[in-house]
């Protein structure tokens, strides 16, 4: 849902996490992107070592870079539902805690070689059934071939040209 301020801007509603983190992952990658702080959760915020003297500019380039990191980690709080961020336990940088995300929630490589074969039998054994409109047939079988690209698969659109 998204929300209106005075200005007649609509600002896009932050993604939940409901548990789906393929989903969730792209749909707040794709956000954090559009609010461009997609960066410092991909790369982080490099640690300075001990005694590093930085310039003013520098300074101040790495003060922006933790301002953003730090709206990062709030769209993220706002995102992850207190009993999920309370089972993270290093939440320093909006990069710890999309990696811990994804460590957790992503699931393992079996299992999803184990839901693409069950799609592979799906999509291999779909057919139109009587009185079914065309239009539902499409849908349902882009449904599970979007389905299998999200497990991994790599099937490409092919068009028969006449």
């Amino acid at each position: 849902m998204a929300i209106e301020n005075t200005q007649n801007f609509v600002q896009p509603s932050i993604p939940r996490f409901d548990g789906h983190y393929d989903h969730w992952s792209m749909l707040m990658e794709n956000f954090l992107k559009s609010k461009e702080y997609w960066s410092v959760v991909d790369l982080g915020v490099a640690e300075l070592a001990e005694g590093v003297m930085l310039t003013d500019a520098q300074r101040t380039e790495r003060e922006g870079l933790q301002l953003k990191d730090l709206k990062a980690k709030n769209y993220l709080f706002q995102a992850i539902d207190r009993s999920i961020l309370e089972t993270i336990l290093c939440k320093d940088t909006s990069k710890h805690i999309w990696d811990s995300m994804k460590k957790k929630y992503q699931g393992t490589t079996r299992a999803k070689k184990q839901q693409l074969q069950a799609l592979h039998s799906e999509f291999e054994t779909l057919q139109m059934k009587s009185g079914e409109l065309v239009t539902d047939y499409f849908s349902w079988t882009m449904a599970i071939v979007n389905k299998m690209r999200i497990h991994g698969d790599k099937k490409e659109d092919v068009t028969n040209s006449p």
